[in-house]
């Protein structure tokens, strides 16, 4: 009784969770009651003792919050770059005027970018940019469009570029030098094909002179960037050397660049660009969210619901390489987190060790997969707020290409898998 009550309980709430414009309720508040009313159940309902059931939630918590500290560790770090303006140092690479070269430019600073941030925040910045140097909305809504489908694509391969690969790489189900060789390519390819594609739509035709900044920079806004990019870059290196859980080297990052900002700006009392007045801009809604859909996913877990629904998949689609690329086109129109959380919860790494085929396909296939649809992402979510994109407009004129784009990835990594085990 329990397991039905708890599976339609998570539909509805996921349902919720979709269409949280509509309903306007914040997904966040959704998330977080669908966690504690499925624990709730679950305790109430289950034939197994409650008090039996409490360490299994404490298990499930400190794994969730290793994600938490990690990505809290992570967005200030971030926000502290951008406190200082440090991403003028991105925009003052950007000299071309030609369309074609300046949108190769883009997706490929984009691609890199959000391997080291993360996909959202990348896509934030680079679609700033984009308003300070492309002034024609329809040209820009394409760049923009294709932003989405690079800060994707390079999230995709790297352990620290998107919340999905990081909660893989955390849970030990992938490594970060192996997901880097092996998703490198193709995820690169994910994007050549819709680049190609709009360069023959663009012909090289030439914008208007590119808009200066004027506005003055902070003090030391170049040197806290490049703090800021190898405090992240180092968390991988850290976690080898040290064999300490990432969340520790994002700390160590985050602790040395809040000592080095005291010092350089409390002697002129600069509050703003200090970690203690960052600390209030990070997202921690979004933190919140990732906490109510990990726990709910976790009471899944715990009722042994992921497993059957595991089984079952198997049964019905005997290849898994059809069923992960068949979910990565489901993420784009369900939250490729819980998606991901599911398939950490429905297949334990006893069965799939780490860096087995199937963790490396599900991290390239959950974050591109997500570029089909503008909905499908954080970041397409965020920028078809900035630049008021329709989600019409996406799936007619951007979907086509991402897809061919999305599956050449996937035939692309079938191959490069079959010959390195041949």
């Amino acid at each position: 009784m329990a397991n039905s009550i708890l599976v339609i309980l998570f539909l509805v709430g996921y349902a919720a969770i979709a269409m949280e414009h509509p309903l306007r309720i914040n997904k966040t508040a959704t998330a977080l009651l669908l966690a504690v009313i499925s624990w709730v159940i679950l305790i109430l309902f289950s034939s197994v003792n409650g008090i039996v059931l409490l360490p299994e939630l404490s298990h499930h918590l400190s794994d969730i919050s290793e994600i938490v500290f990690f990505l809290m560790g992570a967005m200030t770090i971030v926000e502290l770059v951008d406190s200082h303006r440090g991403f003028r140092v991105v925009s003052n690479l950007v000299k071309t005027r030609n369309q074609v070269s300046l949108l190769w430019i883009i997706c490929f600073i984009t691609f890199f970018l959000s391997a080291i941030l993360d996909n959202l925040t990348t896509s934030i910045v680079m679609v700033s940019i984009l308003r300070k140097m492309i002034a024609d909305k329809k040209i820009r809504i394409v760049f923009a469009s294709m932003v989405i489908v690079a800060a994707n694509a390079g999230g995709a391969w790297s352990p620290i570029g998107d919340v999905t690969t990081t909660m893989l790489w955390i849970g030990g189900q992938i490594s970060a030098l192996n997901i880097i060789e092996t998703l490198f390519i193709p995820s690169l390819v994910s994007i050549l094909l819709p680049l190609i594609y709009f360069s023959f739509e663009m012909k090289g035709e030439k914008l208007n002179e590119i808009e200066k900044d004027r506005e003055p920079p902070k003090p030391y806004s170049s040197h806290i960037f490049f703090l800021g990019i190898m405090s992240l870059v180092s968390v991988p290196v850290f976690k080898q050397f040290t064999h300490l859980p990432p969340y520790m080297g994002i700390l160590l990052g985050l602790s040395l660049l809040w000592v080095i900002t005291e010092l350089l700006h409390a002697k002129h009392e600069r509050k703003e660009l200090q970690v203690a007045s960052v600390l209030s801009k990070i997202d921690l809604s979004s933190i919140l969210f990732f906490v109510g859909i990990l726990l709910t996913v976790a009471a899944l877990q715990t009722a042994g619901i992921l497993e059957h629904t595991a089984v079952w998949l198997d049964k019905a689609i005997p290849n898994i390489d059809i069923v992960i690329t068949m979910l990565g086109i489901a993420s784009s129109i369900i939250d490729n987190v819980p998606l991901v959380a599911a398939t950490i919860g429905m297949y334990p790494l006893h069965l799939f060790p780490m860096d087995h085929k199937m963790w490396e396909m599900i991290a390239f296939c959950a974050g591109t997969g997500g570029s089909l649809l503008i909905i499908g992402s954080a970041a397409g979510v965020v920028v078809m707020g900035m630049e008021n994109i329709s989600f019409g407009w996406y799936l007619k004129k951007i979907t086509l290409p991402v897809l061919i784009g999305y599956l050449a990835g996937v035939g692309c990594y079938l191959g490069i898998y079959s010959m390195m085990n041949s």
